[in-house]
């Protein structure tokens, strides 16, 4: 994303004025935070993941001032697409910005890199090897390493698009680990293992069929999706999103979901919006956080 566009980000969380981006042609400036707001941490790593058997990089946040001795574990925030949401969607950014506008507490994220293409979608498509990953390896990875939470209703999964369902998926499989999602135009028509094929909308069939989970749901999608998938042989995006939110209101679940007005399938409405999911879910936590 552009320095300016970052900048415009802040901005908006912060109840600034906007921020004007560089002149044409002048350099863009090596930082964009508004003052005030201290720096944070990122750690790149590489994993070998035993689950996809392949190397897996991950990136972790820690937030200003992290202390591993400190006595409350940080609450904990995981996201797909993890090169995306270090910056186009810029989640630490926005952690940074939510903690000093004392918005959202001071969390721990990690990143989860995921591939291109149909590499990709076998990560994020109701892909059981990827509840085994973040389950069996991931998490205990990060928790040996970081002082994080093991309180499921402190840590919430998050993602955009296939990355959306996921986040759904992920958290429905494991409730034990993850007990709040935030999915932007999750892509809930798709079938189990990545498929492309009839079932569609299988993860609205698990949540139908199944007892409720201890899951916390925020949902959004655009007001544009209004698209049929697989070339125009699959469902209505919109209207199978629809569908799963109403799926998990008559099992009992909490959820909150929006229609983004004017929102459409890509970055330029996920970005601006990624704080107030997080925002949401969160407000309802005790403080001291």
């Amino acid at each position: 994303m552009m320095h300016a566009a970052r900048a415009l980000i802040v901005s908006a969380l912060l109840g600034a004025p906007s921020v004007a981006g560089p002149a044409s042609g002048a350099p863009a400036p090596p930082h964009d935070l508004r003052p005030g707001i201290a720096p944070s941490r990122i750690e790149a790593r590489v994993v070998a993941d035993t689950i996809y058997h392949r190397p897996r990089r991950l990136w972790v946040y820690t937030p200003p001032g992290y202390d591993p001795r400190r006595a409350a574990p940080y609450p904990l925030i995981v996201a797909f697409d993890g090169d995306e949401y270090r910056e186009t969607i810029p989640l630490p950014l926005v952690l940074d910005t939510l903690l000093t506008a004392g918005r959202a507490p001071a969390f721990v994220a990690l990143l989860v890199d995921d591939s291109t293409g149909a590499a990709r979608i076998a990560d994020l498509g109701n892909a059981r090897r990827m509840a085994d990953f973040l389950g069996n390896q991931a998490v205990p990875w990060l928790r040996r390493g970081w002082h994080v939470t093991s309180d499921p209703r402190r840590v919430i999964l998050t993602g955009s698009s296939a990355g959306g369902l996921a986040a759904a998926y992920v958290a429905f499989t494991r409730p034990d680990l993850f007990g709040n999602v935030w999915s932007q135009s999750g892509a809930f028509w798709r079938g189990p293992e990545g498929s492309n094929d009839a079932p569609f909308e299988w993860l609205t069939g698990q949540i139908e069929s199944s007892p409720r989970r201890e899951v916390r749901f925020v949902l959004e999608v655009g007001e544009l999706e209004h698209h049929a998938t697989i070339g125009g042989q699959g469902p209505v995006f919109d209207a199978a999103h629809r569908r799963f939110e109403q799926a998990l209101i008559a099992k009992g679940y909490d959820v909150t979901s929006t229609t983004v007005p004017g929102g459409k399938h890509w970055e330029g409405t996920w970005a601006p919006r990624l704080a107030g999911g997080i925002e949401a879910l969160c407000a309802r936590w005790p403080r001291p956080w």
